[in-house]
């Protein structure tokens, strides 16, 4: 009889032990399923509200433009309420030497964006001769230009690939062009873009004084110096230039602003909008490049 009873002792608390496991596992499981629930939903009104942010911060870039002949450095836009935080930035890409205008539409050298990445690279230490390798890429033959390299030579990598023959369409796109390694990359992606703004006289990209750094402002002729330089980025500090004949006011640059109606200019119409929203534990980002227009050229969400 004491066997029995201790052997239905032994069972009770092993069954107890059961339950109590499954309950556990049971209760962990709904606050699993809860806590990814609760994810997802603060997950997806992370993304509206990024979302959301880059159609504001566009619209606000229009209102703000569009009476005006200038556009120049635009502070961040911060907003919290009881759902989240968002935080929208706006940087203009026509500040920035565009890569794809190396060569023109009908497949020709363009001097003066080709003298312009000379310049930028002279002052960031790139060898010269990726830019006849970057023309290759973006003309639409496959003859090689000195220094360059065109799909014969693709082929014999592994994996084999072909030139572009055609416009960029990220700076990523780099990588695959013979002689831009990582760090020559990186040393360019501040000052370039393969985005187009403006253009005339063939197709050369106008670059706005009013947000070009300074090595992209030395990039304009080979007469500016780095006291030039940095004497634009103070001027338009306190005043942005609202056509490029202001230039002239600037000690050195009387001769030089001239040559550089067309191919510069003092308002840009192509912006990077970053909207970085917040959720609870949730965050998501939009990154975008739209015209002032409105037309989206690229949409990036992570």
């Amino acid at each position: 009889m004491r066997n029995e009873k201790g052997f239905a002792l032994i069972l009770t608390l092993v069954i107890t032990a059961l339950m109590v496991a499954v309950t556990t596992e049971l209760i962990h499981q709904v606050y699993v399923d809860t806590s990814l629930s609760r994810g997802f939903r603060d997950g997806q009104q992370g993304s509206l509200l990024a979302e959301s942010g880059v159609k504001v911060g566009l619209k606000l870039l229009q209102n703000a433009l569009s009476s005006q002949t200038y556009s120049s450095f635009i502070e961040p836009l911060k907003q919290e309420d009881e759902v989240g935080s968002i935080e929208i930035t706006a940087t203009e890409e026509s500040g920035k030497i565009n890569l794809n205008d190396l060569v023109t539409p009908q497949g020709k050298p363009n001097p003066f964006t080709e003298k312009a990445l000379k310049l930028l690279g002279k002052q960031l230490n790139i060898p010269e001769d990726i830019w006849g390798a970057l023309a290759d890429w973006l003309d639409s033959d496959d003859l090689p230009s000195s220094g360059g390299a065109e799909t014969p030579y693709y082929q014999t990598l592994k994996p084999p690939y072909s030139a572009r023959n055609g416009k960029l369409a990220s700076l990523t796109e780099l990588s695959l062009i013979r002689g831009f390694t990582f760090d020559i990359i990186e040393k360019l992606r501040p000052f370039v873009t393969v985005y187009p703004t403006q253009t005339v006289l063939g197709g050369v990209t106008q670059i706005n004084i009013n947000t070009a750094s300074k090595e992209v402002i030395r990039a304009l002729d080979e007469r500016i110096s780095v006291s030039m330089a940095e004497r634009v980025v103070e001027e338009r500090r306190l005043r942005p230039f609202k056509t490029v004949a202001d230039l002239s006011t600037i000690s050195g640059f009387a001769p030089i602003a001239p040559g550089l109606v067309g191919f510069a200019t003092t308002k840009g119409i192509v912006f990077r909008i970053i909207s970085q929203a917040h959720v609870k534990d949730s965050t998501r980002v939009v990154e975008a490049v739209a015209l002032l227009g409105g037309e989206i050229l690229s949409w990036q969400e992570y």
